[in-house]
């Protein structure tokens, strides 16, 4: 939110409200909901195209000879292995381990990175990279007003996207970037995304971000591509088992706690802030497993909401931290953090108490829809 309190508006704003979008309050961003009906939207992104504004995402740079030293230092992840044109999924951590973000770093070249924080926790995480910068030859840039980030996901994006680009989308990787020209305007165009498609999301200068949107409007009209909002982009993110921060992360849970102990790399050189805790809580871990993250799928119609409680034999077992009806299983889906013991899928007698009822769930392993590749 802005400094006056106001809700801040990316430069899409004028033309989300000219195709009627529902708009609300995300992050202290007012950002499109939905433009019609979410399962529709939804569906559009499993089986042909959407387009997103996610111009709320907080990009940070980080520049200078002692760039990657520093992020390897202030990050968990070994971000100085990451080759240029490359992006990484990595977190950032407190002292004590537990998780502040989860991030993607893009290194934009030799000595130049991109790192992309959580809307809700940009500042938390820009002021944390600044602080830990000192004694680095490296420069810590606030560049959330540099850009706007426009998504395009869903198995008809590559088609819809080369016919406004030479960019080479054929060699682009998952996790990979380059500089190109989508529809006339300069962006970065990185094959990252939040949905469980293939995708792409491109980072341009917010002043073009109504022409490239209108562009990829009207080279996916032949392809179903259309408008999507956040409310679609959750369910699509909960089908995939992709954590949302503030529901399957927190500061209360180190990345072990969270079954994301991969992505903390010990065998980098040096030292990074929370190595001792994350040590111990990798240990931990081990020895006593912590609450399992799984997936939950309802046997009869009611939803879980995150908060919820998992039951077993008149025992909770466990916390609901998303759930939405799934467009994709036709049933209400939830992941939830459970006790090991009943992590296994197909786990008997396990249900969530919604209201006082004890409604029947099947435990399964995330994520509950996987793209055919």
């Amino acid at each position: 939110m802005s400094s006056t309190g106001e809700l801040r508006h990316t430069a899409l704003d004028a033309l989300h409200r000219s195709l009627g979008a529902t708009m609300t309050d995300f992050a202290g961003w007012d950002m499109p909901l939905r433009y019609g009906s979410e399962r529709d939207e939804h569906n559009a992104v499993r089986t042909k195209a959407g387009l997103f504004d996610l111009s709320h995402m907080g990009e940070i740079t980080v520049t200078g000879p002692q760039a990657a030293a520093l992020l390897d230092f202030a990050l968990v992840g070994n971000i100085g292995g990451v080759k240029p044109g490359r992006a990484r999924y990595t977190m950032i951590c407190r002292a004590d381990g537990g998780i502040l973000d989860d991030l993607i770093v893009y290194r934009l070249g030799e000595t130049e990175y991109m790192v992309v924080a959580n809307a809700s926790n940009a500042q938390v995480v820009l002021d944390a990279l600044a602080e830990r910068s000192a004694g680095f030859d490296a420069e810590v840039r606030d560049d959330r007003d540099a850009y706007a980030l426009i998504a395009v996901q869903g198995p008809e994006s590559p088609g819809i996207l080369r016919s406004l680009t030479d960019a080479d989308l054929d060699g682009l990787k998952y996790y990979a970037g380059l500089p190109g020209t989508v529809g006339g305007v300069p962006a970065l165009i990185a094959r990252t995304g939040y949905t469980g498609e293939d995708g792409f999301e491109l980072f341009v200068k917010p002043e073009h971000a109504v022409e490239l949107w209108q562009a990829l409007t009207k080279a996916g009209e032949g392809a179903g591509l259309v408008p999507c909002g956040l409310s679609c982009r959750d369910t699509l993110r909960l089908e995939a088992g992709m954590p949302l921060y503030g529901h399957e992360l927190n500061t209360s849970l180190t990345p072990f706690d969270a079954g994301l102990g991969r992505v903390v790399k010990f065998e980098k050189d040096g030292d990074f802030v929370g190595r001792e805790a994350l040590r111990e809580a990798a240990a931990r871990a081990e020895q006593n497993p912590p609450r399992v993250l799984v997936g939950l799928v309802a046997e009869g119609r009611r939803v879980p909401r995150a908060g919820y409680a998992v039951v077993a034999g008149g025992e909770v077992i466990g916390e609901v931290t998303s759930g939405a009806p799934s467009p994709t299983l036709g049933k209400p889906i939830a992941m939830a953090y459970v006790d090991a013991a009943h992590a296994a899928p197909g786990t008997p007698g396990v249900g969530v108490d919604i209201r006082g009822s004890h409604e029947p769930y099947e435990v399964v392993a995330l994520p509950f829809y996987k793209r055919q590749k």
